[in-house]
């Protein structure tokens, strides 16, 4: 069952990028990092949001993670975590599920002393194993445990959609 459209997905990339700029509006710059490609896709259509709507200098960056066994393999962060060092860092999601992906996305960032640090997501689900709270959500699902959510996101805009599957 889709639950997102193209359209939809627009206007709430519009709506957490002006979200994101009303709780930043003093700073000087942002640092915006996607989790894996879903993650980072969104990442990128934010920062060509508030690109559109701010004077705010944005960074964008990556964090490579195995969602399904985390502790396997190391989690990457394409930039020097020395780089972030009293910065604002959103770390970006296509679905916060269980929060175990972003509680261990935070492992590499734990060296350096952030100004802040926030979640951003396109579909929050509401069944938490970790303690992770979601700062800017495009929607939020009360799903079952089965469930799971498919997102779509590609260079052709109209091709991005989500679903429950």
């Amino acid at each position: 069952m889709q639950i997102l459209h193209h359209q939809q997905i627009e206007q709430i990339v519009k709506r957490l990028s002006i979200e994101i700029l009303e709780q930043n509006i003093d700073e000087t710059e942002i640092v915006l990092a996607g989790i894996n490609n879903n993650g980072m896709h969104l990442a990128q259509l934010l920062m060509n949001e508030l690109l559109d709507i701010s004077d705010i200098q944005y960074t964008l960056t990556r964090i490579t993670i195995d969602p399904a066994t985390p502790l396997d393999s190391d989690i990457l962060l394409e930039i020097p975590a020395d780089n972030l060092q009293d910065k604002v860092l959103i770390i970006v999601d296509d679905v916060a599920n269980t929060g175990r992906t972003l509680f261990y996305a935070f492992q590499p960032l734990l060296s350096i002393m952030l100004k802040k640090v926030e979640i951003a997501v396109l579909v929050n689900r509401m069944h938490k194993s970790y303690p992770i709270s979601v700062d800017y959500k495009g929607i939020e699902l009360a799903t079952t445990l089965q469930q799971n959510i498919k997102v779509v996101l590609s260079d052709n805009k109209k091709k991005n959609k989500a679903e429950v599957l």
